[in-house]
């Protein structure tokens, strides 16, 4: 598989999930899905740390395809492709 150059990305839709604790951003996350089209990109921004092993685990479990991550100032811009 291609390596993803997900600075330059595009998405379809930013979840600003900064201020929450966990489960927030992962329940944000759920949430923003489904408001965007199948093969479109959603990007999470969590200063959480729990959300970069939850994230992944939750896509897989639903069908979904995480990208990967990227360092944000003091939080991380997380990448999922919705796929169903």
């Amino acid at each position: 598989m291609a390596e993803i150059d997900l600075e330059n990305l595009e998405v379809a839709k930013v979840v600003d999930a900064r201020g929450m604790a966990c489960p927030g951003p992962l329940l944000e996350a759920k949430k923003s899905i489904g408001s965007v089209p199948v093969g479109q990109t959603i990007e999470v921004l969590s200063g959480d740390a729990s959300t970069k092993g939850d994230l992944p685990k939750w896509a897989a479990k639903v069908g979904h395809e995480f990208l990967g991550s990227l360092p944000g100032e003091g939080y991380d811009r997380l990448f999922i492709t919705r796929k169903k």
